[in-house]
């Protein structure tokens, strides 16, 4: 694991979130390239962030002006990678060097959960690599 340094926005956004749920925030990732904020939260949080009916994130959305997504913490690559691609199923993660040294994880999901993984215009397989990267120095998440 590697020490991540918040800005004050992301402390921000953490603070927002906390104040509006009471959930405990371990990290926030600005993805500007998708107009999203990624909020890791503490294990068995991520209902109580979202609220009933998604009802805590569309307040956040609308205060924010970004769309916003919540990812249950991990400690583990595997399982980040799991809590990232859900709600797809992930059968396995692999981790493995390519010719050039790079850090590939390859994850598998069932054939029919594919584009549940990838996401509307790959976005969720995007919010694997971004936190896959920031998290343990991954350079690429592929599906297989």
């Amino acid at each position: 694991m590697v020490s991540i340094k918040l800005t004050d926005v992301e402390m921000k956004y953490i603070y927002l979130l906390e104040s509006i749920t009471g959930v405990t925030t371990m990290d926030c990732v600005i993805d500007e390239e998708n107009n999203r904020i990624i909020f890791l939260v503490k294990k068995g949080q991520v209902g109580i962030a979202v609220g009933r009916n998604g009802i805590n994130i569309k307040r956040l959305q609308k205060l924010i002006g970004k769309n916003v997504e919540i990812v249950e913490y991990a400690e583990t690559l595997e399982e980040l990678i799991k809590n990232s691609l859900f709600p797809a199923r992930v059968l396995s993660v692999r981790l493995k060097k390519d010719a050039n040294n790079r850090k590939i994880v390859v994850v598998s999901v069932p054939a029919n959960e594919k584009g549940l993984a990838i996401g509307k215009d790959g976005k969720n397989i995007k919010r694997a690599r971004i936190l896959a990267k920031r998290y343990f120095n991954i350079d690429w998440v592929t599906l297989e």
